[in-house]
């Protein structure tokens, strides 16, 4: 049971959800003090109350990291499994062919955390998708956390990380141990371009996207948010693109732009308006 009070609770519930658009329930509340009492420890802090006295004064840095800590998700490696592969047996191939003349692919994960998800993806093309490798690949990952990308840039991870839906085969073959953790190799680190980015912020911009990962994001938001973030990622997609949201997640009733596509044991979505058929 949480021991922060109602009313520091609420500041943080509020701060997050003007910032982050995240919206956190009461019952929720343990997450407050499980995410922030490191926060608190690391700036001399003997509690959440005192954390949020000086994010009251006005303290900027202290309230960047009060966000990123209430905004840092649960990741895996080939998470769920099945989307990855829907992409390497359908999406990948179906776009091979559509793109065979300017022979560029360009992927965006929207809630790259500590990299597990972009990596995911990087290693699945080079392993299982050679026909890529004279091909201009761009994988795009994103994320409202500074302190979360630079570890996804590092590539290094812990062994109870690693444990955490990485094959055996696919850790002896892009990592190396480097003490008690595992560091990815350089030829997958620069297969990604690790970029800041807030959803219900402004956004950078990006080129047209032809796979879209936004998994285990929209649930955290609330209805109008989650339509905002859904109509703004079909304009960044190709016409033909296709969008993989988490498996509790759905464009339904959201936007009707959106056509749900089912691939064996998942699907993805792609746009109403998708002229190329498949």
């Amino acid at each position: 049971m949480s021991t922060v009070a109602s009313a520091d609770f609420d500041y943080i519930a509020a701060l997050v959800r003007d910032e982050a658009a995240i919206v956190i329930e009461p019952s929720k509340a343990y997450l407050v003090e499980s995410r922030l009492s490191p926060v608190a420890r690391r700036h001399g802090q003997g509690s959440i109350a005192e954390v949020v006295s000086r994010l009251r004064n006005g303290d900027r840095k202290l309230r960047t990291e009060v966000i990123e800590a209430m905004t840092t998700n649960e990741t895996s490696w080939f998470r769920d499994v099945h989307p990855f592969e829907a992409l390497h047996r359908h999406v990948i191939p179906e776009l091979v062919k559509r793109r065979s003349q300017r022979r560029q692919i360009t992927i965006w994960c929207g809630a790259a955390s500590t990299g597990q998800e972009p990596y995911s993806v990087a290693m699945l093309l080079a392993d299982r998708h050679p026909e890529l490798a004279n091909w201009n690949l761009r994988i795009i990952a994103t994320d409202i956390s500074g302190e979360v990308l630079g570890k996804a840039m590092a590539g290094r991870y812990s062994q109870m990380e690693v444990n955490r839906g990485l094959p055996a085969p696919v850790l002896a073959k892009h990592f190396r141990r480097d003490g008690a953790d595992w560091v990815l190799s350089d030829r997958i680190r620069n297969m990604v371009e690790f970029r800041m980015l807030n959803l219900v912020g402004s956004w950078p911009v990006l080129p047209p996207v032809d796979v879209v990962f936004l998994r285990n994001v929209l649930i955290y938001f609330d209805l109008p948010t989650k339509r905002a973030i859904l109509s703004r990622v079909r304009g960044a997609m190709q016409e033909d693109g296709y969008l993989f949201l988490g498996a509790p997640e759905t464009t339904l009733n959201l936007d009707d732009a959106f056509r749900r596509v089912a691939f064996d044991k998942t699907s993805c979505y792609q746009r109403n308006d998708m002229g190329a058929g498949r």
